[in-house]
């Protein structure tokens, strides 16, 4: 098996709204339109086995330091494989390269994120989720996800150093 992570690419449209629909028809993940994973492509990136897509996962930006990791899913028979963790890894450095030092996430899978790194923290220490996604979510009072999140230690740009630390 020679999986690779990649960047999604606008072809990636389909296979990514299907797998995504699979997930959101078991209330599993919030349903994305097609014209809504155009718009945002530039936030996923995809697994792919030869010319299969078998996973995807996306940063979404909620504040200057903080972002979410979403849509984050793994294709049945590729699953327990550790395609999942290497997705977290390639998003995880995604936001180390934006410089953004808290990753967030809303998951039914706290064991798998607590492999990952991730802590379980209270839903409510997050304004910035709630009141750009679950203020629209059927779930929205009897959330039943758990929040998760992971620090990570990125360096200043040059914009935010002093010239004494130059």
């Amino acid at each position: 098996m020679s999986i690779v992570c990649r960047k999604a690419l606008l072809e990636d449209v389909d296979a990514l709204f299907e797998l995504i629909q699979g997930y959101a028809a078991n209330g599993i993940m919030l349903p994305r339109s097609r014209e809504a994973l155009t718009r945002q492509i530039d936030t996923f990136l995809v697994a792919q086995d030869g010319d299969r897509l078998i996973g995807c996962g996306s940063l979404f930006r909620l504040g200057s330091d903080l972002v979410e990791i979403r849509s984050l899913g793994i294709v049945d028979g590729y699953k327990g494989q550790g395609i999942g963790s290497r997705l977290v890894d390639a998003l995880m450095e995604e936001a180390k390269l934006q410089g953004i030092p808290k990753v967030m996430a809303l998951t039914y899978e706290s064991a798998f994120f607590q492999k990952n790194g991730f802590h379980i923290v209270e839903k409510e220490i997050f304004p910035e989720k709630v009141w750009t996604d679950c203020v629209h979510c059927p779930k929205q009072h009897k959330c039943d996800e758990i929040a998760v999140v992971r620090l990570i230690e990125v360096a200043p740009s040059t914009e935010q150093m002093s010239f004494a630390q130059i």
